[in-house]
């Protein structure tokens, strides 16, 4: 799963916008695990995104502040870039304050950004 859903651009409301659809596999023992499981820590947005879709194998679920997650409990992610849906998708996890003050920190310490750069562990 890797689609140009994960760089969509954000502007304006953002319950007005729809993201480009994404496909993933979540096999029937994965499923029955997450349900087990007390929290489950996933290995990134795309992950989460997955994770917290409806069953099947497509999505076009949008993350954003006042969403609530319902398998996620920590998350391991890049520093992503302003204005995506993937800092949004951060926003939503963190409250925008704290995920601002983690940038602020990114930003004056010289921290890559995007899919290859440094990460950070939320919990």
């Amino acid at each position: 799963m890797s689609g140009w859903g994960r760089f969509s651009l954000c502007t304006g409301l953002v319950e007005e916008i729809t993201l480009h659809e994404e496909s993933f596999t979540v096999s029937a023992a994965a499923n029955e695990a997450m349900e087990r499981a007390k929290r489950g820590d996933r290995g990134g947005t795309t992950s989460v995104r997955a994770i917290e879709s409806e069953p099947g194998a497509v999505t076009r679920l949008f993350l954003y502040p006042g969403v609530r997650f319902r398998r996620t409990g920590a998350m391991l992610t890049n520093f992503h870039l302003p204005k995506s849906s993937l800092l949004i998708l951060v926003c939503a996890f963190t409250g925008k304050e704290l995920a601002l003050r983690a940038y602020r920190h990114a930003v004056q310490e010289k921290y890559r950004f995007f899919s290859y750069g440094d990460c950070m562990l939320i919990l």
